[in-house]
């Protein structure tokens, strides 16, 4: 079940939350997918906004899906 929890712009973006609630920065994209996202950025959040957090997950690649490095 996914976890909810509240960010502002000092959270900075979803790579440092990803890095911090899941330990793997690369997977901000899991984060965004959730919550309807498409940036990481989070400098617009001056008050504090709840964001869905996915299951912790070591099989989800890194990389974006579907985004040819």
């Amino acid at each position: 079940m996914p976890t909810t929890i509240k960010v502002t712009a000092s959270d900075i973006s979803l790579y440092h939350v990803a890095a911090r609630q899941l330990g793997d920065a690369a997977q901000w994209w899991r984060i965004a997918r959730l919550n309807g996202m498409g940036d990481p950025d989070l400098s617009a959040f001056a008050t504090p906004v709840s964001l869905l957090l996915p299951d912790a997950d070591a099989s989800q690649d890194s990389g974006v899906p579907g985004v040819a490095s």
